[in-house]
């Protein structure tokens, strides 16, 4: 019997509680990203809405982002564009500013990354206050950026980071939720 996608994420991603402080119930991927049918499953199933469509670049958050925008960008023959911490690449950078819980951090890209009015879809793993989802928006469309959607492995929708996307007129796409954090 063939298991729904969701049991077979949802048995293949790792709960962790009380990390990275106490309360906190961390939704580890490394091990659905080592169970090979778990992970060519959220990778068929992030690739399934845009198959056939001329997407130019998937942009990837750091670090995760890269390992599912990556095997993204191959399935739909799309570039990829890694979206870093501050001080990580070596070229001329765009950055943007965002908040954290604790304080500011800054994200960038390089300059020449993403054209103006390429069609891109943003990846990373999880959706939960959405405050690097964001930033990652308002860098991609500072170069111009079409974004056509934002996908996720993970939602965790009591923290509200899709409204946050869907507010800035982009669509959410995510696999699973979990309730609580």
């Amino acid at each position: 019997m063939k298991s729904s996608l969701e049991d077979t994420l949802l048995a293949a991603i790792r709960t962790i509680p009380d990390y990275p402080k106490p309360g906190i119930l961390f939704r580890d991927i490394t091990t659905l990203l080592g169970n090979a049918r778990a992970f060519r499953r959220a990778i068929d199933e992030l690739v399934h809405p845009y198959a056939g469509q001329k997407i130019d670049k998937i942009a990837g958050i750091e670090a995760r982002g890269f390992i599912l925008g990556g095997a993204v960008a191959h399935q739909l023959s799309a570039g990829f564009v890694p979206i870093r911490k501050k001080g990580k690449l070596p070229f001329e950078t765009v950055r943007v500013a965002y908040s954290l819980e604790y304080g500011l951090d800054e994200m960038e890209m390089h300059k020449d990354g993403v054209a103006p009015g390429e069609k891109v879809i943003l990846v990373d793993d999880l959706i939960a206050t959405g405050g690097t989802a964001e930033a990652a928006v308002k860098l991609l469309r500072q170069i111009g950026a079409d974004i056509l959607a934002a996908c996720f492995v993970i939602d965790l929708p009591d923290l509200g980071g899709r409204a946050k996307l869907e507010a800035l007129g982009v669509p959410v796409r995510t696999l699973i939720g979990f309730e609580g954090h």
